[in-house]
């Protein structure tokens, strides 16, 4: 199996076991606020069906993604909220059966993308196999709230090593939406898998390290969880800063956490 069919593979996974999470609500079930302000569980639905369904549009036809991003120039802070405040309006059902379309449509279209081909996006152009990761990154997260909202604990698995990845790749990125310049040095992470693998990255001799959970270290970089509220260890000034900026998501710098506070920003 290739490396995007097996991220792929890894997507549809995260997305089937949401799916088997809201597919038995019933009506009051999907209205139920999540942790996001103003943003039911029916909001959170609709936004991954709708972003699966632009990232799909991004994989096959580039006109077509331009033509999403000129819709949205009228409100680019806001754009992708309205779109989700006019979907949760949609009955559960139908929502369901949409984000199920969107998501098998984005998996065929992520398989197909020719090798070297960079996918237009909201952010820098990416290869297929880094959206599957970047799509694999929000329906954790976005899981995250709906389970919160719930009141359920997921049982994580090692696919979440896609988030991790994005959490150590996007470093340098949380600093430039937060207006600062990154260090030169390059951090170290040693990372927990939920099956007790370490993985690692960075140089061992670094003198800034990141240990701890991977869950713990998805919810630090999503912005789903308080530092304080976190078994991370931090070593080294630099990357206490940075704990505090993390965000593996596009757009602008989110809020940030207050302990027990687990209100998501992207």
């Amino acid at each position: 199996m290739s490396l995007v069919e097996t991220l792929v593979a890894d997507l549809s996974d995260e997305s089937r076991e949401l799916d088997d999470l809201v597919a038995d609500l019933d009506d009051a079930g999907w209205a139920r606020p999540t942790p996001a302000p103003g943003w039911t569980i029916a909001h959170q639905i609709a936004h991954l069906s709708w972003t699966d369904e632009v990232a799909s549009i991004a994989a096959t036809d580039p006109d077509g993604f331009a033509a999403v991003l000129e819709s949205g120039a009228h409100n680019p802070a806001g754009f992708v909220d309205e779109v989700a405040e006019q979907r949760s309006a949609t009955p559960p059902a139908q929502l369901l059966e949409d984000w199920r379309t969107a998501r098998k449509s984005l998996a065929d279209a992520l398989r197909s993308v020719p090798a070297g081909t960079k996918i237009p996006w909201f952010g820098p152009p990416m290869s297929a196999s880094s959206m599957a990761t970047a799509r694999l990154m929000e329906t954790w997260a976005h899981g995250l709230d709906i389970a919160d909202a719930l009141g359920v604990t997921r049982t994580a698995t090692d696919r979440i090593k896609g988030v991790v990845h994005i959490g150590v790749r996007t470093r340098d990125f949380a600093y430039a939406v937060n207006g600062l310049t990154p260090p030169n040095a390059p951090f170290r992470y040693e990372i927990t898998a939920p099956s007790g693998e370490l993985w690692t990255w960075g140089p061992e001799d670094a003198t800034d390290i990141v240990r701890g959970p991977a869950v713990d270290f998805c919810q630090l970089v999503t912005q789903r969880r308080a530092l304080d509220d976190l078994d991370l260890t931090i070593e080294g000034d630099d990357t206490r800063q940075w704990a505090h900026i993390a965000q593996a998501f596009a757009g602008p710098p989110g809020e940030g956490r207050t302990p027990d506070n687990t209100t998501p920003q992207g």
